[in-house]
């Protein structure tokens, strides 16, 4: 339905779900499109968000060793998920078993709610009526939230919406989600910084 109310259209809907499996990237992608930014800087912040999961898949391909036939196929279904579900089993076999069930049944349910979600908002008409434009970046910060647990990620993520908000009025559509995605490394150095200074600190006290 968020997609419908950004001017997607059912074909385009699912297309964009069989492709591109990561919720977040969809969620970014559709949110910008809403917004009036152009394709390509919302692809581009879809594709930043995205990065991670080959992140992910350095790590699965050790762990699982799967037959070059398979990993890209299997490339697929390397999401967040299916990372947990491989990682937490004690052998290669289960964590074989875990992540092929575990995509599965997510990429099935995820296309099929997709599908059904489309034609229910083909159903009801305009979206934007029923308030379900702001269904996007809700979904997106209630999947975000619970993965802010250290001092650094919530320092990332509150600095990336003060740019995000602060550069909307002034930037494209779009292209404020991508500055934001400079708080990390910003954060990431202030904090080696930090780090480095006090370590001098504590030379100079263990010297004396």
């Amino acid at each position: 339905m968020t997609s419908a109310g950004s001017g997607l259209t059912l074909p385009q809907t699912c297309a964009l779900s069989l492709l591109v499996f990561t919720g977040a990237s969809q969620f970014a992608l559709v949110g910008a499109l809403a917004a009036g930014g152009n394709p390509l800087t919302a692809a581009a912040g879809a594709f930043f968000l995205g990065v991670r999961n080959a992140f992910y898949g350095l790590r699965l391909s050790q762990l699982l060793a799967l037959p070059r036939a398979v990993r890209p196929f299997a490339a697929q279904w390397v999401i967040d998920e299916t990372t947990v579900v491989a990682l937490a089993q004690p052998t290669r076999r289960s964590a074989r078993i875990g992540f092929a069930i575990t995509g599965l049944t997510l990429y099935v349910l995820w296309n099929l709610t997709t599908l059904l979600g489309g034609l229910g908002a083909e159903a009801i008409g305009d979206t934007d009526a029923w308030g379900l434009d702001a269904a996007g970046p809700a979904v997106f910060l209630a999947l975000l939230a619970p993965m802010l647990t250290s001092g650094v990620e919530r320092a990332v993520a509150g600095l990336a919406v003060v740019l995000g908000l602060g550069l909307l009025p002034v930037l494209p559509a779009g292209v404020p989600v991508l500055v934001a995605a400079l708080a990390a490394p910003a954060v990431l150095c202030a904090q080696g910084r930090r780090g480095a200074r006090n370590g001098k600190s504590d030379g100079k006290g263990a010297d004396r």
